[in-house]
C-alpha cells in the first residue's frame, strides 16, 4: 500500500487539530503554526486543509485570528474517511475499483485478493479515527496485527 504525502500530511494536520479541539473545540490553528508543530511544507498542507474544508472535515476562519478546526468531533472522523476526501478510493487497480477489474487464465482469481486487500484496509481504517490514533487506543483488530512478530519486519528495503 502506497500512502501518499498528502494523505500523510493531511493525517498529521488533523491530529494537530484534534489534540487543539480537545483543549477548546472553538480554537483555531493557522497552516503555519500546524506546518511548523509537524515539520511540513506550509503551502503545500494549505491546499490540503482547503481540500478538507470543502469535504467538511475542517472549519476555516479567515482574518488576523484566523485558522483551522475540526468541523466535528475527533471521534466522529474515521482514518479511512480522510483517505477518501484526499486520494480517492482505498485501492484501485489503474483507476478502477478491485471489483471491475477482470482478469483472465491464471491471474483470474487476482481479484480476490485485491478485494481482500481492501476488505482488510477497510478493517483498520475505518475502525481507527483521529481520536483513538491521538490517544494512542488502538482497537483490537489494529493492536492485533501490531503484535504480530513480523509487524515491524520490513520485508525489501
Amino acid at each position: 500500500m502506497h500512502i501518499s504525502a498528502k494523505v500523510d500530511y493531511g493525517l498529521r494536520a488533523l491530529l494537530e487539530l484534534s489534540a487543539s479541539y480537545d483543549a477548546d473545540p472553538e480554537a483555531l490553528l493557522t497552516a503555519d503554526t500546524i506546518a511548523e508543530r509537524q515539520g511540513l511544507p506550509v503551502k503545500f498542507l494549505e491546499g490540503i486543509l482547503r481540500q478538507l474544508r470543502g469535504e467538511g472535515i475542517v472549519i476555516a476562519k479567515r482574518g488576523a485570528v484566523g485558522g483551522y478546526r475540526l468541523a466535528v468531533p475527533p471521534r466522529e472522523i474515521a482514518l479511512a474517511d480522510v483517505v477518501r476526501h484526499l486520494d480517492g478510493p482505498l485501492a484501485d487497480i489503474h483507476g478502477e475499483r478491485p471489483e471491475d477489474t477482470e482478469y483472465l487464465g491464471p491471474a483470474e482469481h487476482l481479484i480476490d485478493v485485491w478485494v481482500a486487500l481492501r476488505a482488510a484496509m477497510r478493517d483498520v481504517l475505518e475502525s481507527t479515527s483521529l481520536h483513538d490514533v491521538q490517544r494512542g487506543r488502538l482497537n483490537p483488530t489494529v493492536r492485533r496485527l501490531l503484535d504480530r512478530p513480523d509487524a515491524w519486519v520490513r520485508r525489501i528495503s
